[in-house]
């Protein structure tokens, strides 16, 4: 059974205000950067930098990509993974204020190497995590930052994020699932 929690409206909303909170927390936005995590991260990325430009027209806030595929803990038990490019924003990321942007937050694994491999691209000032949906479950200390939206789950459920980009449509939804 499936259950559609967040549509295409209450995704565009919360990411409004994700983009509101960096700009809040940064007090602006000079020296932030949005590295996207595969696949959704990034589109959810580029869209916050679309949103934040909307209200700072005179700002740039460069967007990058980050994959973490080698970096995972979890090789040898999933189904062979591709890397995608990594692309980091001209002027890089040194001294800078970079915020990870995935689609779910859950065990905090990906978080954990996204932040490895992170440091074999440079130093950032400060690391930020925003996720679209935080779903519990955590199996290390690692929090975000910005949350679109709490979804507490069974370890037994799924959560399925759909987007326009990748999938054709807007949604996150609520899956029975094996654990």
């Amino acid at each position: 059974m499936e259950k559609t929690v967040l549509g295409s409206a209450d995704i565009a909303r919360s990411l409004k205000r994700l983009a509101f909170e960096i700009m809040e927390k940064n007090q602006g936005l000079e020296d932030v950067v949005l590295l996207g995590i595969p696949t959704r991260g990034v589109d959810l990325a580029n869209r916050l930098g679309s949103f934040l430009k909307e209200n700072n027209p005179d700002t740039d806030v460069p967007v990058g990509t980050l994959d973490i595929t080698l970096y995972r803990d979890d090789l040898s038990r999933q189904p062979i993974r591709v890397p995608k490019p990594t692309v980091m924003p001209k002027g890089g990321i040194d001294g800078k204020t970079v915020i990870l942007v995935d689609d779910v937050l859950y065990s905090g694994r990906t978080i954990r190497a996204a932040l490895d491999a992170l440091n074999d691209h440079g130093r950032p000032a400060q690391v930020q995590l925003a996720v679209l949906v935080d779903r519990g479950h955590r199996e290390l200390p690692i929090r975000a930052d910005y949350i679109g939206k709490n979804l507490p789950t069974s370890r037994a459920e799924q959560i399925l994020v759909k987007l326009q980009d990748s999938d054709g449509e807007d949604a996150v939804i609520i899956a029975d699932g094996k654990e």
